[in-house]
């Protein structure tokens, strides 16, 4: 489950952060970027999002678990005038109840992307 990040957006392919199991059943993904087919996604910051959702949703999958799953999604956004943009996507493509959320300005993101998702899952029976 886990692979080595890539050294170009032409070997970025899949979504290549680690699934990283804690003790407690918490499972944590990183890196989830709007990458297809090693590139960025066009269209701009809502299909980015999107696309970081499906990668997300792909990392969780080869955990065994399930966008229900997450207890909580960190948001890297190079710039906050995209946020509106990004929450929109975001609230259209993840399931209700929406996970718990952060919402983070960073100066810059991998490969000039402008949206990235953090998540963490919690395997196991939900209270």
């Amino acid at each position: 489950m886990t692979d080595s990040a890539p050294t170009s957006p032409a070997q970025a392919r899949h979504p290549y952060s680690p699934v990283r199991e804690a003790s407690g059943g918490l499972v944590f993904i990183s890196g989830q970027l709007g990458l297809a087919n090693g590139a960025l996604v066009g269209g701009g910051v809502a299909d980015e999002t999107r696309q970081a959702v499906t990668n997300l949703r792909a990392r969780l999958a080869s955990a065994g678990l399930g966008l229900e799953d997450v207890a909580k999604i960190t948001v890297y956004l190079a710039s906050m005038s995209d946020r509106n943009a990004m929450d929109q996507a975001y609230q259209q493509s993840l399931p209700e109840p929406l996970p718990a959320r952060t919402c983070i300005a960073v100066a810059e993101l991998p490969y000039g992307a402008r949206v990235e998702l953090d998540a963490i899952a919690v395997r196991g029976p939900k209270p």
